[in-house]
């Protein structure tokens, strides 16, 4: 199953390489919600810590909605789907090579967005970025767990994709208000013990998601033509 994972998100991404607007979308809509934040702040003066970091995972949050999206429908045209429903191996390879060509997108994203958000809202990164490391990566594979299924839900149907994107956010409510702890305990400097019980709680998180994934990608999957 790994070996097909990897080579269905190598697949993706040489995909998308070749289609940067729809990354490019992506990126812009995440750096507009930054900057449009900074347009409500005093010339001069900074958002707060845990402010600047709900406009990082908030601008995280759209641009995966985006990312599975376009993941989702590469395979749509001419009946591709096909070919990857046919090949031999479980489908829940499917999901795992779309989850990580979306963290690959979704961290990249992360990597433009993050000095954004110190320029624009005037931060400083504190010495417990580690611990802002480790939460990037825990919170980043919950949810592109998550967007990973749902994205199969909303495959090829606009009015599903409406209600994806509604969807998915209450159920990522969880990792978001550990991203946004821990975010605003690596730009303050302050709260570490707090910033770990956050962590351990959003590896909760990707454990029971990814289980669940697991286990329903086979039938949110399925095609019916």
């Amino acid at each position: 199953m790994l070996r097909a994972a990897l080579i269905i998100a190598r697949k993706d991404l040489r995909l998308l390489a070749g289609r940067s607007g729809g990354l490019m979308q992506a990126l812009l809509l995440g750096l507009l919600l930054i900057f449009m934040f900074s347009l409500s702040l005093v010339p001069g003066q900074g958002m707060t810590a845990q402010g600047a970091a709900a406009v990082f995972w908030m601008s995280s949050a759209f641009c995966q909605v985006l990312i599975f999206n376009m993941l989702h429908a590469l395979e749509e045209e001419n009946g591709q789907i096909l070919g990857l429903l046919l090949a031999p191996a479980p489908l829940q390879s499917i999901w795992l090579g779309k989850a990580m060509a979306g963290a690959c997108m979704l961290f990249i994203s992360q990597l433009v967005f993050l000095p954004a958000i110190i320029i624009f809202l005037n931060q400083q990164v504190s010495s417990l970025w580690p611990v802002g490391v480790a939460a990037l990566v825990i919170i980043d594979a919950g949810i592109v767990a998550v967007g990973s299924l749902l994205g199969a839900l909303a495959r090829g149907h606009s009015a599903k994709e409406s209600l994806f994107s509604i969807i998915i956010f209450p159920l990522l409510s969880p990792l978001f208000l550990g991203g946004i702890r821990v975010g605003a305990a690596v730009f303050s400097g302050a709260q570490a013990d707090e910033s770990l019980k956050w962590l351990s709680i959003s590896l909760a998180f990707d454990a029971i998601f990814t289980a669940a994934a697991l286990l329903l990608f086979p039938f949110a999957y399925n095609v019916d033509e």
